[in-house]
């Protein structure tokens, strides 16, 4: 049974940083892209980083790009998103998804964690 489980999440203030991880088991994902998504409350879930299969390519939603870095560990089944200088719109449920397509759409994705909170105060 494919799980993925998100931790790292939590409550900082504005300018502050985090490290979110997602650690897949049930397969291995080594040739599967990885990607975190958003959703804040009252609105869709959206798109924020995706790293492909290898790790050597990335695309970033344009409101996190400088400020977020995703990458991952093939030898772990591991993805992470580091964010740095946080801001309050950033507050939504974290969530990590895996998929066979290096592609922003949430529909693509195959698998889901259930997600971490993320709350930045102003």
């Amino acid at each position: 049974q494919v799980q993925l489980v998100e931790s790292g999440g939590g409550l900082v203030q504005a300018g502050d940083s985090l490290r979110l991880s997602c650690a897949a088991s049930g397969r291995t994902f080594s040739n599967y892209a990885m990607g975190w998504f958003r959703q804040a409350p009252g609105k869709e879930r959206e798109f924020v980083a995706a790293v492909n299969w290898s790790g050597r390519a990335t695309n970033y939603a344009g409101s996190v790009k400088s400020r977020f870095t995703i990458s991952r560990d093939n030898a772990k089944n591991t993805v992470y998103l580091e964010m740095s200088n946080l801001k309050p719109e950033d507050t939504a449920v974290y969530y990590c998804a895996v998929g066979r397509a290096f592609v922003v759409r949430a529909a693509a994705y195959d698998y889901w964690g259930q997600g971490t909170q993320v709350t930045v105060s102003s």
